[in-house]
This record gives structure tokens, sequence and C-alpha cells, in this order.
């Protein structure tokens, strides 16, 4: 897996200064935008520029995808002491490159703060964005994204004291919450007291390890975020995960989705279809274990034309090439080198005690559904 690199570094701090640093964002949980900032002529231009090259074929000369991810989200995004980046969103970062090059490591990860996500993609010194953001109306029409099948359906929630003696959000009148500065989350959290009446001071911090310390310091009485966040940092608290709980009400609709800069319809197909891999792998019952087996026993025409195996016909064979600009095999890739949607979670997820919910296949009653491949 390979780490950012000098160049990317370069075009990343180039960005910024350029920018003035001036895009306020963040991922459904750490980040969740206000849903505040407004189209400026540098992003336009920057979308204009990126547009007129094919993401694609800079992808494929570079040797690897850069993908904008974070260090330190338990669970979804970890850099470990190794150099390699761990997690649900890191996996899926892997999945796109399995897709491309049929090379799981063939991927830059590169770290970026909750403020510069967009600033990078616009500025082209990241080719996709999988870092726990949430799809929102403002950042499809004002951030030159665009976003794809989410990964994960996620929610705001609220995390106490497990002494605090709160059971419900309903009892946290007059309270001290604390969030994450310039985020959807600092806004659900006002919009969700003045609904209820309960009057909450909502104090807002520029990084999550600040409000880890406020919190421990007793600053805060409660720490909203995405439940998903939570409950990651609840995991890794320095008391233990029992000191911790996470109140019962989920207020507010957090899709978190991969997304790509605006006006390159190919690249963006890449992206969506590697990740809708994942999920029709799982519905096929095809995972890293067994998808050589299947591929050379099936005779299911549905599972050899996702794998890229030759398909018999009245004419001889074929192989199917639905015009992504993937290898015909990109989903085989996939699943043999990073799995399916299901081992995914189960390996990042399901440790920390999230359950699949809305993020069960919709066979099973959640959302997760991929489009015939076909």
């Amino acid at each position: 897996m390979r780490k950012l690199s000098a160049i990317s570094a370069a075009m990343l701090a180039s960005a910024l200064v350029l920018s003035g640093c001036a895009t306020s964002n963040d991922t459904g949980s750490t980040a969740t935008d206000t849903g505040s900032s407004s189209t400026n002529s540098d992003s336009s231009s920057s979308s204009t520029t990126a547009a007129e090259s094919s993401v694609l074929e800079s992808v494929l000369a570079a040797g690897a995808v850069r993908c904008g991810t974070r260090d330190a989200l338990p669970g979804f995004a970890v850099l470990q002491d190794s150099g390699e980046h761990v997690g649900f969103d890191s996996d899926f970062c892997r999945a796109i490159a399995a897709a491309v090059f049929g090379d799981a490591d063939a991927v830059e990860m590169v770290d970026l703060e909750t403020a510069d996500r967009f600033t990078a993609l616009q500025s082209g010194a990241v080719d996709v964005l999988v870092r726990n953001t949430t799809w929102t109306a403002t950042r499809d029409g004002a951030e030159a994204a665009t976003f794809l099948h989410p990964n994960f359906y996620d929610g705001q929630g609220m995390m106490v004291a497990s002494n605090s003696g709160f059971d419900s959000i309903s009892d946290m009148n007059g309270a001290i919450v604390c969030v994450a500065k310039g985020t959807t989350t600092e806004g659900n959290a006002a919009l969700e007291s003045s609904r209820l009446g309960l009057g909450w001071e909502v104090r807002s911090f520029d990084e999550t390890d600040l409000i880890l310390e406020a919190f421990i310091a007793g600053q805060c009485d409660g720490w909203s975020s995405d439940v998903s966040q939570l409950t990651g940092f609840r995991s890794a608290y320095p008391d233990g995960p029992n000191a911790l709980k996470i109140l019962p009400e989920v207020f507010s609709k957090e899709p978190l989705a991969p997304a790509v800069l605006d006006g390159d319809t190919q690249w963006a197909q890449i992206v969506n279809w590697a990740v809708l891999a994942t999920i029709q792998a799982e519905e096929f019952g095809i995972t890293s274990a067994n998808v050589d087996s299947i591929r050379s026993s099936t005779e299911d025409v549905g599972i050899l034309r996702f794998l890229g195996a030759e398909v018999p016909g009245s004419d001889g064979s074929a192989v199917l090439d639905p015009g992504l600009g993937l290898p015909t095999d990109f989903a085989y890739q996939i699943v043999k080198q990073v799995g399916n949607y299901g081992e995914i979670f189960e390996r990042h997820l399901t440790p920390l005690g999230l359950e699949r919910g809305v993020n069960a296949l919709w066979t099973d009653g959640g959302l997760m559904y991929a489009p015939p491949y076909r």
C-alpha cells in the first residue's frame, strides 16, 4: 500500500494556500458540513480544468489511485505504526484500486483534515474521497463534488458518560453538547435542541481530539456525532467503552459516500461500480474464500458475467464488457483481494459492536442494493 507521495503532498499544500483554507466541511460525523458553503470561482475553475482531462488516464499514468481519507477513526480508517491504513473506508479505497489495476495495493492513502477534503478534491490532489463524508444537497451543488452510492448509512446520535443519569436525549435539558466545528453535526445538534425545547449549549471544537479532552475534563455533558463515529471513539476511550453509553435516539440522516470531482462521468461510474460490486458479490454469496471455486464451477450466467468469465451462447462464448472503462474481471479482483460488502463490514465494524441495520442487503430488509450487472 502506497503512502502520500511528495508530489501529492506538495499539490495539496499549494491548493490549500491558494484557497486560503476557506472551505468548511466534514463527514457525516467527524465531519458533516453545515451546508453553508457556496460555489466560488476557484472551485468552478478547478472543476472545469479537471474535466478537460480524464481522471482515469491520469490515474493509470500515475500507477495508483490517490484516495483522500483519514488516519484516526477507529473502524473506518486508522494509520497503524507499520504505515498501513486499516479500516472500512480504507478497504473501499483498496477496492477502487483493485478494480482499476487488479492490485488492491495500488493506492496512495492521502490523510486529509476535515476542512481540507473538498479543497483537495477540487485541486486534483486526490482522485476520490472515501472519508466518511455525508452526501448533502449543498455539497452536491456547491463543492464541485459528485457523490456515489453510499457505502454506509449513518445517523447522528449522542454519547454520554454511563453514570450521567441520562437515558434519553429528552433528559438532557440545558446540557452542554460538544461537537466538531463547522459540520452538519453542529447544525443538527442546534436544530434538535430547538425542536425539543432543550436549550442545549452547543460547543464546537476544531478537532475530535479536543472534544475528547473536553469530555474527559467534564466540560461536556454529551458528545454528538454520527453513531458509527461515536461507536469507534467509545471503543478506544481511555477509561474503557463501558464508561460511556450511546443514547438510543438517532436524529439525522447521514449517508456516507465516496465522492469524485464533477465533470468526469467515466471516473464517477468506475468508483460507483467498485462500491456496487462489493454489494452484488454479497448478494450472490461470493466471498474472497470461494470466488475462485464459484467462478470455475458455476453455470449461473449472472455470476459468470459479474466475475468477468466467459458466458456460453449460441455463437460461442463471450465475456461481458459493459463499457465502464474497467477490466472485465474488475469485480473478481475486488472480491478476491478485498472481499464482499459483508466481509468488509464484519472485518472492521462488527468488532466495534455496530450491527448491519439499514446497511444490510435489501433482501434482508436493508438499503444495500446494486443495479443489475448485465
